[in-house]
Order: structure tokens, then sequence, then C-alpha cells
């Protein structure tokens, strides 16, 4: 079924190119087979009209012309579907390249490569790549690995609800969420799903490692305004601890832990393998210092040492 639906879309895209006059819906339906074999007129009507909004969705401009009989007709310009001439330098071609990358292990890695396939075919530049011979120490890709990302982006795009159900880490047993979905932000690699709470009638991040079983989708519409995207990663950048309050003491094994290292504001050695680090606490700061398991001791403040000792204690009983 779909094999004939993709065939019979390239025919109608293929006679709406190829004439120079407007061609009426008989005229139509007399040119393509699948036409000719529907049923009634009734159901050539719906075919045909689910088809022009298909092919319109997919960009193709079509144009609605009357004769002077009063009969409706139907063509697509060339010069109205042909795409301008693609001038690219070397560095916004190397961009690109980049940027095709960044995908390659996500439901997007098919659609990167074949947009850049085209831009080549069509003159693009190829661009030197200086990363190659540091592609071992440098690697533009973002991993997923979380089974739920390609559903929760399929829903913020298409704006439709979801139920999942999710576990914190300080929590033995996940617990079901409703949520609407707004976007989807990775922060040291990790991907984070942002949206509104509705049992909690609140926004809230959700980190996707921590999603567990399928996320369902539900019908609806979204009974919260979707804010902005600047408004969204900043929420995303505060619950994973980027706006730092104040500040928190950790020790630190030696040659461990480069990402708490970066973003130390002081730091001593402790001798016997440690070091002291002064660095920024904010929100979800616990949930990251856990990641590093043994090689960090949060010293101070109080309040965050037992929450990262209660994630700690969670994590061990599974």
């Amino acid at each position: 079924m779909a094999i004939a639906k993709a065939e019979r879309l390239m025919n109608l895209a293929l006679c709406l190119l190829g004439t120079r006059r407007p061609l009426s819906k008989r005229e139509l339906r007399e040119s393509i087979e699948a036409y000719l074999e529907a049923g009634t007129d009734e159901s050539f009507n719906r075919m045909f009209e689910r088809d022009k909004d298909d092919l319109r969705e997919l960009g193709l401009v079509i144009e609605t012309v009357e004769n002077l009989e009063g009969e409706t007709g139907y063509l697509a310009r060339r010069d109205s579907n042909r795409l301008p001439a693609i001038t690219l330098d070397a560095e916004e071609a190397a961009a690109l390249g980049l940027a095709a990358k960044v995908w390659q292990q996500a439901r997007l890695a098919g659609a990167a490569s074949g947009a850049l396939q085209k831009l080549r075919a069509a003159g693009m530049p190829e661009a030197e790549d200086s990363y190659e011979a540091h592609h071992s120490a440098l690697e533009p890709r973002i991993p997923v690995h979380e089974a739920a990302f390609e559903p929760l982006m399929l829903a913020c795009r298409d704006r439709r609800p979801v139920v999942f159900d999710y576990r914190k880490a300080n929590a033995a047993r996940p617990e079901p969420r409703q949520v609407e979905p707004w976007t989807l932000e990775c922060w040291r690699g990790h991907w984070y799903l942002a949206g509104w709470d509705r049992d909690r009638g609140a926004e809230r991040v959700f980190r996707l490692s921590r999603i567990t079983g399928k996320v369902r989708s539900r019908a609806g519409v979204f009974g919260a305004p979707v804010p902005d995207v600047v408004t969204v990663r900043e929420t995303v950048e505060g619950w994973a601890g980027e706006t730092a309050t104040r500040s928190a003491l950790i020790k630190l094994r030696s040659g461990c832990g480069y990402p708490l290292r970066s973003k130390a504001l002081s730091s001593r050695e402790l001798g016997d393998g440690w070091d002291e680090l002064e660095i920024p606490y904010g929100h979800g700061l616990d949930a990251w210092l856990v990641e590093f398991g043994p090689d960090v001791v949060v010293l101070e403040p109080a309040d965050l040492r037992a929450d990262v000792v209660d994630r700690l204690r969670a994590v061990a009983k599974g």
C-alpha cells in the first residue's frame, strides 16, 4: 500500500510538472492508472484531494486555475518549484558537514546524509575535514542510546501529549507521568525532555535514561502554553545544575573528574591522591556528582551531601 501510494504521488507530481496548461481532474484521472481504478467518482475525488494535500505538504507548489468555461485545473510551474542556486564557501560547507555528523547515531542520520549528498550534487564544495587527523580526540556527534528519544522527538514535533514511567534518582520504583513535551535538550552528554507535567501542574525536566518502558502517545491538545526555545533551554540549564546559586566543597580523586575540575572556582591538593575543589552549586548537582561514584566525596553543604548519599543508596538498591 505504501509503495502504491508513493507511485501514485510521483505520477501526479510528474503530470503537474510536465504540463504547460492546467489539467482538470478528468484529465488527471485519465492519465494516472491508479485513478482509473478508483471505483466511483467520490472515491477518486477523496483520493485526489488527499494526494494533492500530501504533495503540498512535501513542498510542491500546486496552482489552481479556472478556465473560461469555469472548469478548475491544476499545474505545478517549474519556476515555482525550483530552488535557487546554492552558493556556499568552504567554511559554510564544513559547518554543514559537521552538523550532518552530529546525528549519525539518531533517527535524523538518513535525512542528514541525504541532504548533504543533494547539496554536493548541486555544487557545494567538498570541505577538507580538518578534524580527521584528530578524530580520536574529537567526535562531533550526539549519541542517542535511549529508546525514548525517537517517540519523544516525534511527540515534540507533533505537539502530542505522552505518558511514560519515570524513575527519579532517589526512588526505588518508577512512577507514571503525563507530560506535554516541549523539546529535547542535550547537556553533559545526557538527553533531557522539558515539558509540562499535567499531574503536578508545573513545568518539569526529565532525564531520558530514567524513563522506563515505552513512551505512549495520547490524543488531545496541549493545555499549557509552550514557552519559546530560549526559555526552555534556560529551564534545562537550571535543572541540570548550570545555574548556580551558591558553592559546594568536594574531595576529588587526583586525575579524575575533569568536567568537575573545569567548573572549579578554586582547588588545592590534599595529599594521599585527593584534591579539594570549590564548585558552583545549583539544582541537579547531586545527580551529576553521583555519576563520578567513589571518586567524589561531598564535604559541604550538608544538604548536598545528604542528597548524594540518598541517590547512591537508591542506586545500590537497584
